[in-house]
């Protein structure tokens, strides 16, 4: 069954209320609520420093996106080029000419961060490395990631190479929706090659994922300019939430920070859930469409972020879809909204977008249908 996009435009429904620095060692930081986008930590959210392999959080968002368009399969043989096998820093040792699984290559860039790995699948995906940071850039613009421009799919240093805490949460909050992507980023170890007579053992970098509970991913990145860096996720009950460090002095500080803000978080705040993934939303009906109506279900979660503590009464929802929608209809077209009430005050308010294409019909089809509504038959 066709499943509804629905995106909000992340803004903080209230500012950051927190005045002590739970995170002195960062240069910047933040904690979104994945489901709404809210910001519940800003520590210089928008300042643009160099991300290191956190930029590896586009190139899995485009990976997986490609998945879903049909043009990629896990099980797809990717071919590793001479300039692929070339890349130094955190790498899965890939051989010139070597092929692996989309699977696997996800595994060694999610879990050992590997350069190689992501510039074969920049190839794979784009033909060139240079056309595949092409959509990186144009995917950031979309996404609204306004301090943030992409030099290459892995983050390796470069000039003009930088990104924001903020933006980095919006890409990992958009990457999050392909809920799949967790069985990589939450992984603590596995091998690739493991057939082989050199089996390579992948362990994962971000070791939250092993010691925090609730902790499924989903990048670390560090170089000499960036320093430690990290962007984490974490869900406890219905409250999954993003937190991201940039410029930590070590790991061990990097990781004792993203805790207490994940603790912070987890102790402040609940929500409320609005839709479950595979809920019914309603349908979306479309005038001399190939297929006239599609029905809608929840592709992830929706909720209201609530402070602990604050009443729930008197929130409700509604699900107004536009009316006289005309195909042809393309996917990710806005076609309606959630709106999240409490009493008579609007609190929040979700884009729902097509999930699926919907084509012209052709004069045949309209003609038989027509003739079914007068006639009654089929």
């Amino acid at each position: 069954m066709p499943t509804a996009w629905a995106e909000e435009k992340p803004a903080a429904e209230k500012p950051a209320e927190n005045q002590v620095d739970l995170a002195p060692g960062a240069t910047s930081a933040v904690v979104m609520d994945v489901d709404t986008g809210t910001i519940i930590v800003d520590k210089n959210k928008d300042a643009k420093l160099p991300p290191a392999s956190i930029t590896k959080v586009m190139t899995m968002l485009l990976i997986m996106e490609a998945i879903d368009q049909g043009k990629l399969k896990m099980d797809d043989k990717v071919r590793t080029s001479e300039y692929a096998a070339s890349m130094g820093g955190s790498q899965i040792f890939l051989e010139p000419g070597e092929e692996m699984t989309v699977q696997d290559m996800l595994k060694g860039i999610a879990m050992a961060s590997g350069n190689d790995a992501s510039v074969a699948m920049a190839e794979k995906i784009g033909g060139t490395e240079q056309a595949f940071v092409a959509m990186m850039n144009e995917r950031a613009k979309q996404l609204g990631m306004n301090n943030t421009h992409f030099v290459n799919p892995n983050g390796l240093p470069a000039d003009n190479h930088y990104s924001s805490a903020f933006d980095i949460a919006l890409m990992s909050q958009e990457l999050l929706k392909h809920e799949e992507i967790t069985q990589f980023t939450g992984q603590y170890q596995d091998y690739l090659r493991k057939d082989t007579a050199k089996p390579f053992w992948l362990v994962n970098t971000n070791k939250l994922v092993r010691f925090y509970q609730g902790a499924d991913g989903l990048k670390t990145g560090y170089t000499s300019e960036a320093k430690f860096c990290l962007t984490a996720t974490a869900k406890r009950e219905n409250l999954r939430v993003i937190s991201v460090v940039m410029g930590e002095p070590d790991t061990k500080t990097r990781n004792a920070e993203v805790t207490k803000l994940f603790d912070y978080a987890f102790s402040q705040y609940t929500n409320l859930p609005i839709y479950k993934p595979g809920d019914a939303i309603g349908e979306m009906k479309v005038s001399k469409g190939e297929t006239p109506v599609i029905p809608l279900t929840a592709k992830h979660s929706y909720s209201l972020l609530l402070k602990k503590g604050d009443a729930a009464e008197g929130i409700r929802h509604e699900v107004q879809l536009n009316q006289g929608l005309k195909a042809p209809v393309a996917v990710g077209q806005p076609i309606g909204k959630i709106v999240v009430y409490k009493g008579d005050q609007v609190v929040k308010e979700f884009t729902l977008e097509s999930p699926v294409e919907v084509t012209k019909a052709g004069w045949w089809t309209l003609t038989k249908r027509t003739a079914k509504r007068l006639f009654f038959f089929d």
